[in-house]
């Protein structure tokens, strides 16, 4: 499909990339947009030839924030009768992993778009920031819950509640990202471990993927029960049949996915 607000194509085998494509509004995010994302993301997830997915924008910004033009003028029941950004890109239908990379400025909308993706990678230019406070308003697209987990509280409360941005390396160090490269690397970087993740047992990797993600949901208990669940499941798959069967005979499993 030809889109208006983002770009598609596929960098390497079983990798389908989806870049953001406003750069003259430094890819802020409306509904268009978001809609069109959430497009691409869903055909990808269900494309049998697809493992894994990168979320892109361009070197200077991954997504600058929200577009501010099109919430400016709403009241209360005109946010609350629209679908907010992020239930607009559907990441609880996303059974397949989904790689953020991140260049430039990753600010507001941008930032919790990021953080709801499974892994980010990022440039060094890469900055993240949740500047809604200086609108007179508060993050509403998931940055009060994921990056509260990502960084933990204090740091979380500071650069919402005063416009601290996080560099790269920094965002490294508080585990907000996976990794930092440099400007012309970054996306290799990306596509790399996006084709790792491709060449594994596409059930195997669901399954760790729910696994995961429930683990922000439930407690210790609840997680552990839901693990072995999972874990179980994992028995009835031929692809657990070839992976153990390839170890002991020491080659390359060859995955089925099913």
């Amino acid at each position: 499909m030809s889109y208006e607000h983002i770009l598609v194509d596929r960098p390497a085998d079983g990798v389908g990339r989806v870049q953001l494509n406003r750069p003259k509004a430094l890819n802020a995010l409306n509904s268009p947009l978001m809609d069109e994302v959430n497009d691409a993301m869903l055909a990808f997830n269900s494309d049998a030839s697809i493992g894994a997915m990168i979320l892109t924008g361009n070197e200077k910004a991954f997504a600058a924030g929200a577009d501010i033009k099109e919430m400016d003028g709403k009241t209360q029941i005109d946010m609350l009768m629209t679908v907010s950004l992020v239930d607009r890109f559907d990441f609880k239908q996303l059974t397949k992993p989904v790689i953020a990379a991140v260049s430039g400025y990753a600010l507001g909308g941008g930032c919790e778009i990021a953080l709801a993706c499974d892994m980010i990678v990022a440039s060094e230019t890469a900055v993240f920031g949740q500047p809604e406070i200086n609108l007179g308003i508060i993050p509403g697209a998931g940055g009060t819950q994921r990056l509260t987990r990502a960084v933990g509280k204090a740091l979380a409360m500071e650069i919402m509640l005063t416009d601290r941005r996080l560099g790269a390396e920094e965002a490294l160090h508080y585990g907000l990202v996976n990794h930092v490269a440099r400007l012309d690397e970054y996306m290799d970087v990306a596509i790399s471990i996006a084709r790792k993740v491709a060449r594994r047992s596409q059930i195997a990797i669901r399954l760790t993927k729910e696994a995961v993600n429930k683990s922000y949901e439930m407690t210790l208990e609840e997680g552990l029960a839901y693990e072995r669940r999972n874990f179980l499941l994992a028995f009835g798959s031929e692809d657990k049949v070839e992976g153990m069967r390839a170890f002991i005979e020491k080659r390359r499993a060859e995955w089925k996915n099913r």
